[in-house]
C-alpha cells in the first residue's frame, strides 16, 4: 500500500459511495491532473474522477489506452496528493493488467474508486460479453476485498457509445448487461452516452444500483439529472474541452 494507509482508504471509499444517493446527484468533475484537482476540490466539490481521455491528452498519448497502467497512476499519485477529498479513475477496460494489479497499483496511488468499461483496446476493440465483463468485476472486487478496501467500481457499459446491434433493444440489452455487473459486485452503473429523458427513467427506475449520467458543463443542469434520478454526474473529457475553448478565445487576441 501507498502512503495513505488502509483504514484512511476504506474511509474515503465509503465516502464515495455514500454520496450517491440516486435523486440527489454527486457531481465528480472529471479531472487531469494535480492542478484541475485542486481546482475543482477547492470549489467545494466531495470527490473526483480521474479521466483516461483527458490525462492522455495531458501527456501526449492516444486516448482508448494510448497511455500505459503506469503512467496513469503517476498522474494519479500527483492528484491525490494534491487533494484530501475521495478520487475515483477511468481505467479503461483494465491495460491488459489483472484485477490484483489494478486494485494494488489504484490503492497504492491513493484512489479508491474505478471506472471500467467493456470495449477491449488491447484486443481490436472487441466487446466483452456481459458474462466476462461480470467477471472481471468479481476479481476486482475479490481482490479490493482482500485489500480491505470497499473500493468503488462503477461499470461502465459502451453499448450505446458503440452504437452496438439494434436501437430497438439497446436499453434492454443495456439493463441485462449492467444488472450482471452489479450482482458480480459493482458498487455503481454507468451506461455512457447521451440519453433521452425517457430512456434515462428506464435506466434509473430498472437497474438495481446508483446510476453514473455524463454531463456537459455549459449546458446541462444538476436539477434535471436529479428529477431523472440519476445519482452520479461526471464530465468525461468534457469540462477539459470547454477550458480548451475559452482558452482558445484569450490567446486568439495574442495573435
Amino acid at each position: 500500500m501507498g502512503t495513505r494507509p488502509t483504514s484512511e482508504l476504506a474511509a474515503l471509499a465509503n465516502t464515495l459511495l455514500e454520496l450517491h444517493q440516486p435523486g440527489n446527484p454527486v457531481v465528480l468533475p472529471t479531472v487531469w491532473d494535480a492542478w484541475s484537482a485542486a481546482l475543482a476540490a477547492d470549489a467545494g466539490f466531495a470527490g473526483l474522477t480521474v479521466g483516461s481521455h483527458p490525462v492522455a491528452d495531458s501527456i501526449g498519448r492516444a486516448d482508448n489506452e494510448g497511455m500505459t497502467f503506469d503512467e496513469l497512476l503517476t498522474r494519479v499519485r500527483q492528484i491525490t496528493d494534491a487533494v484530501e477529498i475521495p478520487v475515483s479513475v477511468d481505467i479503461e477496460s483494465g491495460y491488459a493488467e489483472s484485477a490484483n494489479r489494478l486494485i494494488d497499483g489504484l490503492l497504492d496511488a491513493g484512489a479508491v474508486g474505478l471506472n471500467i468499461e467493456d470495449t477491449v483496446h488491447s484486443e481490436n476493440r472487441r466487446l466483452r460479453t456481459a458474462e466476462e465483463h461480470a467477471a472481471l468485476i468479481g476479481d476486482l472486487r475479490a481482490a479490493a476485498d482482500a485489500a480491505d478496501v470497499p473500493v468503488v467500481i462503477n461499470a461502465r457499459t459502451d453499448l450505446f457509445i458503440r452504437a452496438d446491434g439494434d436501437d430497438a433493444d439497446r436499453v434492454d440489452r443495456a439493463i441485462a448487461r449492467l444488472k450482471l455487473a452489479a450482482e458480480a459486485g459493482a458498487s455503481s452503473l454507468y451506461p455512457v452516452g447521451r440519453h433521452s429523458d425517457d430512456d434515462h427513467r428506464r435506466l434509473t427506475a430498472e437497474l438495481p444500483l446508483p446510476v453514473n449520467a455524463i454531463g456537459v458543463p455549459g449546458d446541462d443542469s444538476l436539477a434535471h439529472f436529479a428529477d431523472l434520478n440519476v445519482a452520479r454526474i461526471s464530465f468525461g473529457p468534457l469540462w477539459q474541452a470547454a477550458l480548451a475553448e475559452r482558452s482558445k478565445e484569450l490567446l486568439i487576441r495574442w495573435r
